[in-house]
């Protein structure tokens, strides 16, 4: 039985301090009156790997900054078992991603509007994603100025951007300035959350840490929150861990759970709500039977295509180990340098049918090859210089789902992401790897490249290539919708994020998403925040009056 401990009192709890839970900690501490406590799993966030941009590919893998999550064995991959990385520090997944600025297409806001997510449409989205960010561009009708987020372009040498952009056209593409403006297809410069000094923008350093020194804003990491507290039908607080038993901790008006598509619905399972068969086999007593939760689990299927380098000048270059730390130096100190960057070429978000309404796949396009080591000064390379690609497919037709494994707050979520579960996923990423194979042999692109190193040219019926996405497909760290709003009778959350059937109890990540958008997670999550604390607030700022074209 769990005790009231000092009988701690705060007017907003919220649980996980990712992308959105930061977001919304810091804009209800900014209401003098409101006394907010944040709660999260994970540790602190300041080791240089989630500071130094190029050194989240050794964050992602790192258990002490990733939560070590499996799937359960995937059917329609060959029953493998795929990691999903997590953020295990404050700032959640922001504090890990490839930190790609993206928000989709415009169209996937208007479709959740059409589904029932009302105020959710692009032209009502959008002045939150101008409010979350400082953009390079500055402010305009698409873009904010000022915003905690500071957005740049990914703009280097080393990186071989002009080739794709000269290929695009040749290969039966278009290009783009800004891919979150008018024209959202097309090859683009990539952007990134960094901001000027080189560092990493996550919705921690963004938005808890100048927030910290407001009196009415307590942060604690290391927490576990073991379930939702409730008085008949209403949320009054929250039951974690501590050295001496469970505590509970009480909220005065609302308790916002913030943990992700995974850990969103883990937790209010725990607590009672969810598919009531369920959670009877497992013996939690229902509160609330909710069959949408943990069910409509998204997430964007990732290949990698990979091509041998005509001639010695990928970015496998500069990770001979005398570069590494001359460029980590130069970082330290001016914040400029190749590890002051994301290792993208070319951002291109394509279509691979004429009658699509918007793209369905993104090629992540890179001067490096996907498995790169670091080398030493006077020895050759161990490895041959590759340029790769990573295919992902934007709207998935498969979905999965979350379940529990045991009622012990410990036990991570049983996940079955069911990738490839449908044919046309598979003829989504079939198509891909074609339309990859064009752009790659375009020139100036083909004069880069030798002969295609994986999966291979002799790899191309449509039983091979099926075979080649079962055997090596992979995940984008894109999850969403496993407690959508939108869903009808499968609704989780309403359309102010209001928990369905309780009182007292929001969600805000990606989880309440009634379809995952067709880019990077990263942005969207600080936008669901910036709005959900607005919706807390009573309050929402104006819809943008779009451009003819785009208007809804």
């Amino acid at each position: 039985m769990a005790n009231s401990g000092s009988g701690e009192n705060f007017d907003y709890i919220v649980v996980g301090a990712g992308s959105a839970g930061c977001v919304v900690a810091a804009r209800l501490s900014e209401v003098p009156t409101n006394k907010v406590l944040l709660l999260e799993a994970g540790g602190k966030d300041n080791h240089p790997y989630l500071k130094m941009p190029v050194a989240f590919l050794k964050a992602v893998p790192d258990p002490r900054f990733n939560w070590p999550y499996m799937t359960e064995p995937e059917p329609h991959l060959d029953n493998r078992q795929l990691p999903l990385p997590r953020g295990r520090v404050m700032g959640g997944s922001s504090s890990i991603n490839g930190m790609f600025a993206m928000r989709g297409h415009y169209k996937d806001y208007d479709q959740w509007a059409q589904m029932g997510a009302r105020g959710w449409s692009y032209a009502e989205v959008l002045p939150y994603f101008k409010k979350l960010e400082s953009s390079w561009r500055g402010e305009g009708i698409f873009h904010g100025g000022d915003g905690p987020m500071q957005v740049r372009p990914i703009n280097s040498p080393l990186l071989h951007h002009e080739p794709l952009m000269e290929a695009a056209h040749d290969a039966g593409y278009s290009t783009s300035e800004d891919l979150a403006g008018k024209k959202q297809e097309g090859f683009a410069r990539g952007e990134m959350t960094v901001d000027d000094r080189g560092r990493r923008v996550s919705a921690s350093t963004a938005y808890i840490k100048p927030a910290m020194n407001r009196s009415n804003l307590e942060v604690r990491s290391g927490i576990l929150v073991r379930r939702m507290v409730f008085e008949g039908k209403r949320c009054i607080g929250v039951e974690i861990d501590t050295p001496e038993g469970a505590q509970i901790i009480r909220a005065n008006r609302e308790v916002i759970i913030s943990g992700g598509a995974y850990n969103s619905p883990h937790l209010l399972m725990l607590s009672g709500i969810g598919p009531a068969e369920h959670l009877r086999d497992i013996g939690i007593d229902v509160l609330h039977d909710s069959p949408g939760v943990g069910q409509n689990l998204q997430e964007h299927a990732n290949v990698s295509m990979e091509w041998y380098a005509t001639k010695p000048v990928t970015f496998l270059n500069q990770l001979r180990w005398d570069k590494i730390a001359l460029n980590s130096l130069k970082w330290a100190l001016f914040g400029k340098g190749p590890l002051a960057l994301q290792l993208n070429s070319c951002n291109v978000v394509i279509k691979t049918r004429d009658h699509l309404d918007r793209p369905d796949i993104q090629f992540m396009a890179n001067p490096i090859r996907f498995d790169a080591q670091t080398w030493f000064p006077f020895i050759k390379p161990g490895q041959e210089h590759v340029f790769w690609a990573g295919l992902v497919a934007l709207h998935p037709d498969s979905r999965g789902w979350v379940k529990l494994k045991s009622k012990n707050p410990r036990d991570v979520a049983s996940v079955t992401l069911n990738l490839m579960a449908e044919e046309s996923d598979l003829a989504t990423m079939r198509a891909a790897i074609r339309a990859a194979r064009k752009i790659y042999n375009t020139p100036p692109q083909a004069n880069l490249i030798g002969a295609e190193r994986m999966p291979g040219i002799n790899i191309d019926s449509d039983e091979e290539l099926n075979a080649f996405i079962r055997q090596t497909c992979y995940i984008a760290m894109h999850p969403t919708s496993t407690c959508a709003m939108g869903m009808g009778e499968r609704s989780v959350v309403d359309s102010e994020l209001k928990v369905i059937g309780v009182e007292g109890l929001r969600i805000a990540d990606c989880s309440v998403m009634p379809t995952v958008p067709g880019g990077n997670t990263g942005l969207p999550a600080v936008m669901v925040g910036e709005k959900c604390a607005d919706l807390i607030k009573g309050q929402s700022l104006p819809a943008v009056t779009l451009p003819p074209e785009m208007a809804a």
